[in-house]
């Protein structure tokens, strides 16, 4: 979760000042990740004086949101100082996703580190969006009470949600056949419902993929890579774009619907109501149906790897074939925006040493700048860190290390 940090200038006043400086410090630790900050590093960063930036970081000790210990030593001259950390216990946030046959939740501290997950495979095709919302609320009331226990406070809740999500909504998820459901206001009242007297939760939602591309950028390890296509792929194709570190969310909110890009006009009939679009050759049910395994969810999968790692044919065949309709498509996304790589996610993760071949081979005949060369790097696999509840769970994390004084004890403000 890289930031930009940019003190204020001498117009603004007193109060916004100070907390916009407590957000930069607060940032700069957190930033450091494992490595060890300290006040004369932070000031260094953020470009304060060390006597300002002691000031805030006692401040933020104070109420909670840093640690400190022992000694270290930076290399500069004078007394070493002390490492300052992010806090393991207070503010958390708390990430929801509700995929098509699985719901899955949660819970990052100030660093953006999972501290609770909990994972329930649920078909959720052709379930009242009521009922699967609440199912949902179900599992992150638990997920709160385990939170709890290790003193963490979630300050909000986002959802991810697979289909097209725009104000509280889900416009359209053909998957699931939802239409214009309330699924933040429904997933409100489950969760108080399901914690009567306990403080109610903001709710946001996002696209699932949207949120699995940031979790990706904040904390995949992609080193220096801020420009990316991120796809995944589950029984839906979903995409996502980062550009220059900030998602792409188009007009309307709807950037990134590349399941539904149309491969065959006179292919298979999708549940979008189009035909022959990416999912039915790409997806996770055409993939085992074009690999001859039966049944669906994680056990399709499994069975899926299983057998092409031991070298079936037919298998290996499906996975190749999907390979080759991916990069087809992906070879007018690079040719239209340029992306610096494009990261494959969810059940292409695994399947990549049969997947990448395929659709290189198609990116570098059809990517016409001719950067695209296949092992070069730009075709890769997500790290396990790039899910999308986490990124859900993280982007609530924004929000406190925007403004730490609208989250900290009563001292503070």
């Amino acid at each position: 979760m890289k930031s930009n940090l940019t003190p204020l200038g001498p117009k603004a006043d007193k109060d916004t000042v100070r907390r916009s400086n407590l957000s930069l410090v607060l940032r700069a630790v957190r930033d450091e990740g494992e490595g060890e900050a300290t006040r004369a590093g932070v000031a260094a960063r953020v470009g304060l004086t060390r006597a300002a930036v002691s000031s805030l970081v006692e401040q933020l000790l104070e109420t909670g949101f840093l640690t400190e210990s022992g000694k270290t030593f930076s290399g500069q001259a004078g007394r070493p100082g002390t490492a300052l950390k992010t806090a393991r216990t207070g503010p958390a946030g708390l990430g929801v996703e509700v995929n098509i046959d699985y719901v899955s939740v949660c819970v990052v501290d100030l660093a953006g580190t999972g501290r609770v997950r909990l994972t329930e495979h649920l078909d959720n095709r052709g379930t009242p969006p009521a009922e699967v919302l609440a199912r949902a609320a179900r599992i992150a009331a638990r997920t709160l009470d385990s939170a709890r226990e290790q003193e963490l406070y979630p300050v909000g809740v986002a959802l991810a949600l697979p289909g097209l999500v725009s104000g509280g909504a889900v416009r359209q998820a053909p998957n699931l056949g939802w239409n214009q459901v309330p699924a933040e206001q429904l997933f409100a009242a489950a969760l108080t419902s399901e914690h009567p007297g306990h403080q109610e939760l903001p709710v946001r939602s996002e696209n699932e993929a949207n949120l699995a591309a940031l979790a990706e950028l904040w904390f995949g390890g992609l080193d220096r890579i801020r420009s990316f296509l991120y796809l995944t792929g589950e029984i839906g194709v979903g995409g996502a774009l980062v550009i220059d570190g900030e998602l792409l969310r188009g007009a309307h909110g709807f950037a990134g619907e590349i399941g539904h890009v149309v491969v065959d006009p006179s292919g298979p009939q999708c549940r979008c109501g189009s035909r022959g679009c990416l999912e039915q050759y790409a997806g996770q049910a055409a993939l085992l149906r074009a690999a001859g395994v039966d049944g669906g969810g994680g056990l399709g999968v499994a069975e899926l790897e299983k057998r092409v790692r031991a070298g079936d044919e037919r298998a290996v065949g499906a996975v190749a074939e999907a390979g080759r309709m991916l990069g087809r498509v992906l070879s007018g996304a690079v040719n239209l925006l340029d992306p610096d790589a494009v990261v494959l996610g969810g059940i292409y993760r695994n399947l990549m040493p049969w997947l990448a071949g395929p659709a290189d081979e198609e990116l570098t005949g059809r990517v016409v700048s001719g950067l695209w060369a296949p092992g070069g790097g730009r075709l890769r696999a997500s790290s396990v860190a790039g899910d999308a509840a986490r990124g859900a769970a993280a982007l609530v994390m924004t929000d406190v290390l925007a403004d730490p004084v609208a989250y900290a004890r009563p001292a503070m403000a």
